[in-house]
């Protein structure tokens, strides 16, 4: 990776070509890496045509602005990150990033994903995309160096949210107090339920998942779970998870492990805040009360911790002094509004909330839960309440409905649709500009610039990618920070490990060879890991299982099927799990609709129905004729509506920046039953 960078001028900054073209551009260089993708062997790769492949190009290309919408079906892959950096390449190329109608959309899950992701749901990072502090970034300096300044400001406010008084400069607030996680370990779910195969994860706390039916290879999920002294499990139904102990063909006298169940109320019986895929953040009204003992997320969460903070008042163990130092000011009667408030953050000289991030400083006198949720409660409004209909400009932002982060941008990067002097490229359509006359950045939506003062003379004024240590939109993905004249690193810790453009492998289980690497070791991903435990993780080869396999949802079902399949009228519409094959497939073996079929992998086997349609044509790969074929995976033994799960079968290999399965595919065998 330390090759991977630009081309320094003596003030440290990359060097501007005169010819985007010239040799050893990034330009030249992207040109150079993506002339191998010729229609011709695009086609011979994906078995798609290469004359619709041109269409598909020339559509593209011959509209402006674009959006590029997408979701699961374009990162549960090995590659998954490659994916979507190839939409980022597309839409920088032709202008389409910072402009009304234009953009990378994900489509994101039912289950709150956007405000999950946002609030460190994810074990690399805490709320607010900050980096989790490793055995490499153990201190406030390292860590600082690692993140750049511009990130040490809002985790010293989240530490100041956390610890109180007692995180001050001298301590660098509290940050000591903060676990380290191992760098080189895998800590995603996958790597929990490996450890606990091991015998090294005792515990786990499960709280709105059920892995049990959602997690690929679900054999290591399983017994993982038998392994541990306990689980605990918060959810509004008793679902596999909970339960684990009685699937079919166990015996429960064998497991060993103590298991507790919290009943949640469902979030249609608790009021609070849901976020979507744009941002935005909106608060939802309670409807019926909570039934029967169950009760909010946050009243559970809240009652534990109080019970912590009495078990450990007393402890002298270093470890512990995070429990003791940690703020909790909610009492039992605390409301959702109270969290909302110390989420947006507070001038702790005045003790009133801040309205932006704006308002917050670098050396302890704010506070704010999560930065980039700074002024959602802002002036003392509820912003995520609002429900405003003007739209000035009529352009679809509605700027008084709902407040989305950070500082109610509803389209980020927005100062890329405005030329260099700060006017509109596309006047019928402008969003955001320089107001001369009142000296400062202007327009129907909130400017994304730093400091909207500093006009299109000043260096802050061309930064239309401001979060960039470059200042511009990152063609070629590679480590570099820069510091700015107001002393402060900007980002550089965006950089894939895979390679800084995107590159083209089969996934790690496949019917045939990658025909761009015929001669290397890179027939799937090389900076993939896998298998990690060789005698639970077979790979599976063409000759035993000849067929791809591809996994998804489905409407009727969410997930992992934990509500949908206690709602009767859903398993009406669909009651059980089912193969979709195709004609010439079932023909070969022998199977018609209705039929039970066995579907095996490396790593398991389930019997389901077949579903024999039209749909699913074989395609020709590399010259060979491949048959795929499709399951839903929201079916388990628990609910009013049960039948295998999908995710015996699926391979647990995961891209190697984010830790994502690859249900998009893998080699199964089908047989008539």
């Amino acid at each position: 990776m330390s090759t991977w960078g630009y081309a320094l001028g003596a003030d440290k900054k990359p060097v501007k070509a005169q010819d985007l073209f010239a040799p050893n551009t990034v330009m030249s260089r992207m040109k150079e890496h993506f002339s191998r993708y010729t229609v011709e062997r695009v086609e011979q790769i994906t078995g798609m045509k290469a004359a619709d492949i041109q269409l598909a190009a020339e559509i593209f290309t011959s509209a402006n602005p674009t959006v590029m919408m997408y979701a699961l079906g374009m990162t549960q892959h090995t590659v998954g990150v490659e994916n979507i950096r190839c939409f980022t390449v597309l839409q920088l190329l032709r202008g389409n990033i910072g402009v009304p109608g234009g953009g990378i959309d994900a489509m994101r899950g039912q289950p709150n994903v956007q405000a999950s992701t946002d609030f460190g749901i994810m074990f690399q990072y805490f709320p607010g995309y900050l980096s989790y502090p490793t055995e490499k970034t153990n201190t406030l300096e390292k860590w600082t160096k690692a993140s750049g300044t511009f990130r040490a400001k809002w985790l010293k406010n989240m530490l100041k949210a956390w610890f109180g008084d007692y995180a001050t400069p001298a301590n660098d607030y509290g940050f000591n107090l903060l676990g380290v996680r191992n760098g080189s370990h895998n800590d995603s779910i996958y790597g929990l339920f490996e450890d606990a195969v091991r015998g090294t994860v005792k515990c786990a706390y499960i709280c709105g998942q059920n892995p049990h039916v959602t997690n690929a290879n679900l054999s290591m999920v399983h017994d993982g779970m038998c392994k541990m002294d306990s689980v605990i499990v918060q959810d509004i139904f008793v679902n596999e998870t909970a339960e684990f102990w009685k699937r079919p063909g166990d015996n429960p006298a064998d497991i060993q492990t103590e298991v507790v169940f919290l009943p949640a109320c469902s979030y249609l019986e608790r009021r609070g805040t849901i976020t979507n895929s744009m941002r935005l953040i909106q608060w939802r009204m309670e409807g019926p009360k909570p039934l029967g003992d169950s009760k909010p997320d946050y009243e559970i969460n809240n009652r534990i911790w109080h019970r912590l903070q009495d078990l450990y008042k007393d402890s002298t163990e270093a470890r512990d002094e995070i429990i003791k130092r940690m703020t909790w000011n909610y009492s039992d009667d605390q409301t959702v509004e109270d969290i909302l408030k110390e989420i947006n953050g507070y001038d702790l000289t005045t003790g009133k909330l801040v309205t932006g991030i704006g308002q917050l400083k670098d050396d302890g006198t704010t506070s704010s839960g999560m930065w980039i949720y700074a002024g959602v409660y802002g002036d003392g409004q509820h912003k995520a309440q609002r429900r405003g209909q003007e739209d000035n400009g009529d352009m679809g932002i509605y700027p008084n409905f709902g407040w989305a982060w950070p500082d109610n941008i509803h389209l980020l990067y927005n100062r890329a649709s405005c030329d260099a002097n700060g006017q509109p490229v596309d006047p019928d359509h402008k969003i955001v500009w320089w107001d001369a006359a009142k000296g400062r950045w202007d327009g129907y939506d909130v400017p994304d610039v730093g400091n909207r003062s500093k006009g299109p003379d000043t260096p802050d004024g061309q930064k239309p990618f401001r979060m960039t240590g470059e200042g511009v939109g990152r063609l070629f993905a590679a480590e570099y920070s820069d510091l700015n004249p107001d002393g402060m690193t900007r980002d550089h810790s965006y950089t894939p490990v895979d390679g800084p453009l995107p590159e083209f492998y089969e996934p790690v289980e496949s019917p045939t060879k990658n025909s761009l690497h015929e001669d290397s070791r890179a027939q799937f991903n090389p900076c993939v890991i896998y298998p990690r435990m060789p005698e639970r993780q077979r790979i599976g080869t063409k000759d035993e299982f000849p067929y791809v396999l591809t996994s998804s949802g489905i409407a009727e079902h969410w997930c992992s099927g934990t509500v949908t399949r206690n709602i009767p009228w859903l398993n009406e519409l669909v009651k059980e799990n089912f193969v979709e094959i195709g004609q010439k497939l079932a023909r070969k073996i022998g199977v018609k609709s209705g039929d039970k079929v066995k579907v095996s992998s490396a790593r398991g086997e389930i019997a389901v129905k077949a579903m024999v349609t039209e749909r699913q044509q074989p395609l020709t790969i590399n010259g060979e004729e491949t048959h795929m074929v499709w399951m839903p995976y929201s079916f388990g033994f628990k609910g009013l509506s049960t039948g295998p799960s999908t995710n015996y079968l699926t391979i647990d290999a995961l891209d190697p920046n984010v830790q994502e399965q690859e249900f998009k595919a893998c080699l199964v065998n089908i047989v008539k039953a």
